[in-house]
């Protein structure tokens, strides 16, 4: 994945789920494994709950949400007069990207609170694309509903992967996820499908209701006891040790994105 440059645009990785399937361990993870790979990463938490800063182990303090409540209320602004709005919506965007030497974070946080922010919207979406240019490869861990990759980027996404738990309800909302994406202004490469949590006894049963979802699966995440300890310990994910039983399973999703092979 690191053949990106002269000016080509970042690739983007959208992963998608309803609230539980564990997208923001299946970021996290694939964030480790790109960072590895020396890929110059962008990780968008668009999540309101903003969950991912704390399984990357970095604290954010200020979130798009905050920047936009900002820009609507002037008053409480400090910066000159002379200063272009687009100026400083630009400057703030910066100063709230978290960075570190292996990848940035910047988390949306809540969304808009009543009356219009067309026109600021239009505008973050404006240097949110321009500051995606700097890197090779954007990763969002998306909130359950899709429509708010349209507001927050112009761009094209290459992968989606949409995670579900191994439930049937779990598929099932899976594939209305992936629905949703023909809805949108965006046009998607593909769109995988990816089951969490899995135990050796719905493994075979997995296995019937994917094939009749229609969905094209990229890889099957074992319930991993390391994730469980890792959150109740408040440890951030990117330390799981490389045998841990998750790790394994999504270095190889990993690679065959990397590889552009699916499974089926």
């Amino acid at each position: 994945m690191n053949d990106i440059q002269n000016g080509r645009k970042a690739r983007i990785i959208a992963v998608a789920g309803k609230g539980g399937t564990g997208k923001t361990v299946i970021t996290s993870l694939l964030l480790m494994f790109l960072a590895e790979d020396g890929e110059r990463v962008l990780a968008i938490d668009a999540d309101p709950a903003t969950s991912l800063p704390g399984t990357l182990g970095v604290r954010i303090t200020r979130t798009i949400g905050d920047v936009r409540e900002e820009i609507a209320s002037p008053s409480s602004v400090y910066f000159s007069e002379n200063m272009p709005t687009d100026m400083l919506i630009e400057y703030k965007i910066d100063e709230i990207t978290v960075k570190t030497p292996r990848f940035s974070l910047l988390a949306m946080g809540k969304s808009e609170g009543p009356g219009c922010y067309c026109l600021i919207n239009d505008m973050l979406r404006h240097f949110i694309d321009r500051l995606s240019s700097r890197y090779s490869t954007i990763l969002i861990d998306c909130e359950a509903g899709l429509e708010h990759l349209s507001r927050r980027t112009t761009q094209d996404v290459d992968t989606m992967l949409v995670v579900s738990d191994a439930t049937r309800r779990g598929i099932d909302t899976a594939v209305s996820i992936a629905g949703l994406a023909a809805s949108l202004h965006i046009n998607f490469g593909q769109i995988l499908l990816v089951v969490n949590k899995v135990t050796d006894e719905v493994r075979p049963m997995l296995d019937a209701m994917v094939k009749s979802s229609g969905l094209t699966l990229i890889g099957m995440v074992p319930e991993d006891e390391n994730i469980r300890a890792f959150d109740l310990e408040g440890r951030p994910l990117l330390e799981l040790p490389e045998d841990s039983k998750a790790v394994v399973a999504v270095r190889a999703i990993y690679e065959k994105l990397r590889s552009g092979s699916r499974s089926s």
